[in-house]
């Protein structure tokens, strides 16, 4: 045992737990830990907002793999911290959040700066806990970061009264600890497997939906196998973008309401489906009565209340991705021989190039298109692109295709405007070696553009590349649609100037006015020690086709050529 403060224990613990750095802003309830911050060897990254907070650890933990930290202060500070809590929460992203509360004689009295962090976050989180001792700090950081980086991954907090913070007492750091009534198990059933193999071998049109859930388990690579093993062709949900490279034959990207056309025709043609890692998303099925009607499901997940939520399954299978495919594929070898080329094959790669040759316009300037697909010409493989959400989101998802792991990082299940520009700067810290590049519309940039300060001052350098159609575009698109043109409030006119915002932080910025002009800002930034903002102007008439219009199913696709 060690005598020390609960300050000083809750930095000692997350030394233990192999962090290095933490997002966050200090606050009248977190001062003490921010004063042992002073003699600590661990980061700390001082944010403009505690959103972005909560969005940079998210960012760093999926680029990483590795759980992510974030500080806030009590009442406004943790309130501020819920919407990339929730983000996090809702695409099984792994981060820590340590806030500041009151002290303990002062709970529940409505005192200064004080929110009920408990009962608010206790919807959004695995878990939340609230140590009254500063003895209890090393065990409750160590569950912490257990519960949030096992099982399906997700945002845990821990909130810690002031006096707490400030108690001097005998700590005892514990090498193992024990957490009544959570024990993740990812191992899956074999007999349930062993039916999967079965249904899979028999299968003439089997289809894979990879989601997140692959990513998460660094499935990649039994993804591969499996689907060259049956020569099933793989859709991904908009979370499992990249889990499958996009340049693989078996690739079809996305499927969904802004999948793409072939992914969402051959889907509906399976017989079999194998859906790893995904939880049946509304904006992934469409209708989902409509959604494989004829197809027998077989749903593999690590998280058993996904199973029969959204979608009923045939064949469920409770289980970690990479163990799941590992084990189907052994089982699949003693049934069947590696699949060679048949017919399934070759309607998938006549159904390719058709809608590939429709698909490919002659589209120039400064339109999203020839953007993204030069932008993925000028990145190296290993790039890490974000996104805003919107219509910046889903062209991304449409056009610029995704090699390697844990580099396509967008908010999925809650759709947060403000995400990918925080969630860039976390991922350029966790790997400093590679480009970071935010692909934007002007609308989701300026809820979190102050972050341009934390990028500047901290001397985090990424890429932004702002699709400024001066609208908030996809209200408008929708609007354009369904609602005979009626815009409502949805009109940004430009303001303010991106170029001067960037430079008024210290940042670089430039407007470009040609695809060479936006060819050659690209190739400076990559170069550039700071931060770049690329103001790239389109019509705000731009829509986001193919798109399954809501309600309807993946059938429903208009907008193909």
């Amino acid at each position: 045992m060690v005598e020390m403060s609960g300050a000083k224990a809750l930095l000692e613990s997350l030394k233990k737990e192999k962090a290095t750095v933490v997002f966050g802003i200090p606050g009248g309830a977190n001062l003490p830990i921010y004063d042992a911050l002073v003699d600590s060897d661990i980061r700390h990254i001082l944010c403009r907002h505690e959103q972005s907070a909560a969005h940079m650890a998210d960012g760093f933990a999926r680029a990483s793999g590795r759980a992510g930290v974030c500080f806030a202060t009590s009442g406004p500070g943790t309130t501020n911290l819920v919407t990339g809590i929730a983000n996090a929460y809702m695409d099984s992203s792994p981060i820590v959040a340590v806030t500041g509360q009151v002290a303990t004689p002062f709970i529940g009295k409505d005192a200064f700066q004080e929110t009920d962090t408990i009962g608010i976050t206790t919807p959004i989180t695995k878990y939340n806990f609230q140590p009254r001792k500063a003895s209890e700090i090393p065990s409750t950081i160590k569950k912490a970061f257990y519960i949030a980086t096992t099982g399906r991954p997700g945002p845990v907090l821990v909130d810690i009264p002031k006096d707490v913070q400030s108690q001097i007492a005998n700590i005892d750091f514990p090498e193992k600890i024990e957490i009544r009534g959570y024990k993740p198990n990812g191992v899956p059933e074999m007999e349930s497997v062993k039916q999967s193999a079965r249904l899979l071998s028999e299968a003439k049109k089997p289809f894979i939906l990879a989601g997140g859930g692959v990513k998460v388990s660094n499935a990649y690579q039994s993804l591969q196998k499996l689907s060259e093993f049956l020569l099933a062709p793989v859709g991904t949900t908009f979370m499992g973008k990249g889990c499958f490279r996009e340049d693989h034959p078996l690739s079809l990207g996305v499927v969904g309401m802004h999948g793409t056309p072939e992914a969402n025709k051959i889907i509906l043609e399976t017989d079999v489906l194998f859906a790893v890692g995904v939880r049946f998303s509304d904006r992934t099925t469409g209708n989902i009565d409509e959604f494989c009607r004829e197809a027998k499901i077989i749903h593999a997940d690590v998280d058993a209340a996904e199973i029969g939520k959204n979608r009923i399954a045939d064949i469920p299978i409770v289980g970690d991705a990479d163990q799941t495919l590992q084990k189907l594929l052994e089982s699949l070898r003693k049934r069947m021989s590696k699949r060679k080329r048949s017919e399934w094959f070759e309607t998938i790669r006549h159904v390719r190039e058709e809608l590939k040759d429709n698909s490919e316009t002659k589209e120039t300037g400064l339109t999203p298109r020839p953007i993204l697909k030069t932008l993925r010409r000028l990145l190296p493989r290993n790039a890490i692109v974000t996104t805003e959400v919107g219509q910046n989101q889903m062209w991304a998802g449409l056009f610029f295709e995704s090699y390697l792991p844990r580099t396509f990082i967008s908010s999925g299940g809650l759709g947060t405007m403000g995400f990918g520009f925080p969630a860039s700067l976390g991922a350029k810290v966790a790997k400093p070696d590679v480009p970071v590049v935010d692909i934007a519309g002007d609308g989701s940039f300026m809820m979190t553009e102050n972050s341009l300060g934390t990028s500047i001052v901290d001397k985090i350098p990424v890429t932004v590349i702002v699709l400024n159609n001066s609208v908030l575009g996809m209200p408008a698109q929708w609007q354009r649609f369904f609602y005979n043109r009626r815009y409502s409030a949805v009109e940004l006119k430009r303001i303010p100037d991106l170029v001067k915002l960037a430079q008024a932080y210290g940042a670089e910025g430039v407007r470009v006015g040609s695809t060479d002009e936006f060819e050659r800002a690209v190739k400076t930034a990559l170069n550039s020690e700071v931060t770049t903002v690329i103001d790239v102007p389109i019509s705000p008439e731009e829509d986001v086709l193919p798109m399954v219009p809501p309600g309807n199913g993946l059938s429903s696709t208009v907008g193909v050529a």
